[in-house]
Parts: structure tokens; C-alpha cells; sequence
């Protein structure tokens, strides 16, 4: 496993759990102002030993050590190896979910306006919920980097997969990170949970909005035309993509039915 270096305050290390929903596997981010002392790391991933203990020797490398781990959410490709890391490291883990904290107290919690600090690194939390209901993103201002986890991939469309996943508040989400890529923040990039760093943050958040308005008008249309199960709304919409991912795109119209309040 290496490290790519992607920004001055940004490197990746990439996890071997390649699939349909993982793409080439979880990005594990390691954040770091130049030359600091301490490491913060977003999304550990999961339980593969190589791939924590190449983090480790990655922070190690910089001369570092690990102040916090960070969770962008608690889908097990980026949490399940939280523990185990946080224990090798001695750190921190702060998520939104109280499972995941250590130590488990609200002050290791996730909220709108908090702040995370490492020497120079300065990291603000923009909760994002509707990929799951504890999303979150980070925005690095010094870095214009704004990590995405689930919420925005590098390649193709997230999942809102019911009922862990709530369209409306989704929808909210892509509406605030448009709003924040367009104004003054200086939104240079996204720094994705899977798949490759995005530099048309506007444009990709702009995409993911349509997309998500064409389908559910698609999925009004299916129920109108008599498809009358989430399974033959997914044959009917979702035609166009492999069917391997079928069932989660069941799961996504299960979201998108109770969102508009419709039956099938």
C-alpha cells in the first residue's frame, strides 16, 4: 500500500476492499498542516490490518503522531477499524454516532460549528445528513479540501439507501455543499470517501442534484404506470444500471417512495 500525496495538507491511503459500492476501495484520509507535529485521520475503514498498520507507518513517516480520528459516518468501510486504530495510536475518535466515540462522551460528539485543531490544521464540521443520518463533512480552509465520505463520491452517485438513508435531508445536504461551493469559502476540491479527488466541485454538486430529481420523477412516472413494488420500480428506473447493484437501488427507492410520500 502507498500514500498519495494530494495536497500540502492532504494524503490518502487507499484500502484493499475494492467493490460495485466501494469503487477502488476507501479512501483513508490523513490530514496534516506542512511540517506539523500531530495527524488527524478521517475515516480509518475497515478491519484490514495491512491497511491500518500502513497508516500508522504513513503518519509515522511524516514524524507525526495521531491526535484524532475522524468518521465521516458509521458504514462499516469506514468505521470498523476505528477501534483498533485509535487503540494502536492512542488518539481520539469523535463521530456523530455515539457507538463510535472514544471516549464515548458528548465532548467527542460531531456539530454543527465545531472546530477540530492539529497544530496549524484547522478542520470545520458541516453536518450533512441523508447518505445515513449521521453524515458529516470537513472543510480544511487553509487547504480549500472538503472531505465528502459518502455524500459525494469521486465517481458515479451515492446511495440513499432506506431506512438508515432519508432522501429530503439528502437533498438538503447537496443544496448547502452547492451553496458553500459557490460562495466565498474557495472550494478548490472534494476529497471523496471513494473514487478520485473531484476539481469541479460546483459542477459535480450541481449533477448530483439532477440526477436526483430525474429519478424521482422517474419513480413518480413507474408508480403512475401501475409499477406497483419497490422491485418493479428498480426494473423500470434503474434499467440503465448494472444489476448487480439493483438491490441497493431498491433500498434508494424504498428513500425516494417515503420521501414523496408515495406506496408501491
Amino acid at each position: 500500500m502507498t500514500v498519495e500525496v494530494v495536497t500540502p495538507y492532504a494524503s490518502r491511503v487507499l484500502a484493499a476492499n475494492p467493490g460495485p459500492m466501494t469503487l477502488e476501495g476507501t479512501n483513508t484520509w490523513i490530514l496534516r498542516a506542512p511540517d506539523a507535529a500531530t495527524a488527524v485521520v478521517v475515516d480509518p475503514g475497515p478491519m484490514l490490518e495491512d491497511h491500518l498498520r500502513a497508516v500508522l507507518d504513513a503518519v509515522a513517516s511524516y514524524g507525526c503522531t495521531v491526535s484524532t480520528v475522524l468518521l465521516t459516518h458509521g458504514h462499516l468501510d469506514h468505521s470498523e477499524g476505528a477501534a483498533w486504530f485509535a487503540a494502536q495510536a492512542n488518539c481520539q475518535v469523535r463521530s456523530v454516532n455515539p457507538a463510535f466515540r472514544i471516549p464515548t462522551d458528548h465532548a467527542h460528539g460531531l456539530s454543527e460549528g465545531d472546530v477540530i485543531t492539529a497544530d496549524d490544521l484547522r478542520i470545520e464540521v458541516l453536518p450533512t445528513p441523508g447518505h445515513t443520518l449521521d453524515s458529516v463533512c470537513f472543510w480544511l480552509p487553509e487547504d480549500g479540501s472538503l472531505l465528502t465520505g459518502d455524500t459525494v463520491l469521486g465517481r458515479g452517485t451515492s446511495v440513499v439507501a432506506w431506512p438508515d438513508g432519508a432522501l429530503g435531508p439528502y437533498l438538503e445536504s447537496l443544496e448547502r455543499l452547492q451553496a458553500f461551493a459557490e460562495s466565498a469559502a474557495g472550494v478548490e476540491r472534494l476529497l471523496p470517501g471513494h473514487g478520485p479527488v473531484i476539481d469541479d466541485p460546483t459542477a459535480v454538486l450541481s449533477f448530483y442534484l439532477q440526477h436526483r430529481r430525474e429519478r424521482l420523477d422517474q419513480v413518480r412516472e413507474a408508480v403512475a404506470a401501475g409499477h406497483t413494488t419497490p422491485e418493479a420500480v428498480v426494473q423500470h428506473v434503474y434499467a440503465d444500471v448494472d444489476p448487480i447493484l439493483w438491490p441497493a437501488a431498491q433500498r434508494s427507492v424504498q428513500a425516494q417512495l417515503a420521501h414523496l410520500g408515495l406506496s408501491a
